[in-house]
């Protein structure tokens, strides 16, 4: 393969997905001047110098056969599935909607990963065009990196609306709810940016204050909450044995 950095007003990129993140790409793309066709769904693509693929990740593989001989690379946008049959990765570590700006890759980190060195200048200068910082990740470590944004994204999500079903049995109606625990979340995020979570661990558990956990438990296997809290509270115990770094 001949070098190839896809400058963007000489690259066109096929987004094959419709789904919130290739809605979002190529909007992002089309801003960046690439010459960009999609969001496309099922069915024969148009040539194109890349096809980047937001496909659910089972269906990669398949989707990467068919579009392997209308593309000169192809890359694919998930954090968790390996090189195998694509040339490229580049997975936005940001969750979407599907309807924000162009300016959301602004900033954010991109894992790329590329099976050649072209393959990898590619994403590499995709994530810059999108004014997203790449980071390499191989495939060994995929899953580390794929689970510690599930645990930074999905499960911080689970947790926010257990804490929004409990403040709903105090008569607090969900959308108040949201509203009077975002600045504590919001600081509670800030501070763990700051120092890690250690050092601003507050509450209960890190005063050693076991009867306000207990009468905490008590609502939370009310509200069917109990395993949820258990697994927690192990873990926030845990967090405060853990020497000072």
């Amino acid at each position: 393969m001949t070098s190839f950095a896809p400058a963007p007003s000489d690259t066109t990129i096929a987004i094959i997905g419709a789904g919130r993140l290739g809605t979002t790409l190529a909007r992002a793309l089309r801003a960046a001047r690439f010459r960009v066709f999609g969001p496309l769904g099922p069915g024969t693509p148009p040539r194109a110098d890349i096809a980047l693929l937001c496909v659910p990740d089972a269906a990669i593989s398949e989707t990467a056969r068919a579009t392997r001989p209308f593309a000169r690379l192809i890359g694919h946008a998930s954090g968790a599935t390996p090189l195998n049959d694509v040339d490229f990765s580049i997975h936005p570590l940001q969750t979407f909607i599907g309807t924000e700006p162009p300016e959301i890759f602004h900033g954010i980190t991109a894992a790329i990963a590329g099976r050649t060195p072209d393959a990898l200048a590619a994403a590499d200068s995709i994530a810059r065009a999108l004014g997203a910082r790449p980071i390499a990740i191989d495939d060994v470590h995929r899953a580390e990196y794929h689970a510690a944004a599930s645990f930074a994204s999905n499960f911080v999500l689970t947790v926010l609306d257990a804490a929004e079903q409990l403040a709903e049995r105090a008569n607090i109606p969900p959308a108040d709810a949201r509203e009077l625990l975002a600045p504590l979340i919001r600081q509670s995020v800030d501070n763990w940016v700051a120092t890690g979570a250690g050092p601003v661990l507050t509450g209960p558990i890190a005063r050693g204050d076991e009867a306000t956990v207990a009468r905490q438990r008590q609502v939370a296997e009310a509200a069917g909450l109990d395993e949820l809290f258990d697994a927690l509270a192990d873990r926030t115990r845990a967090l405060t044995d853990r020497p000072a770094a």
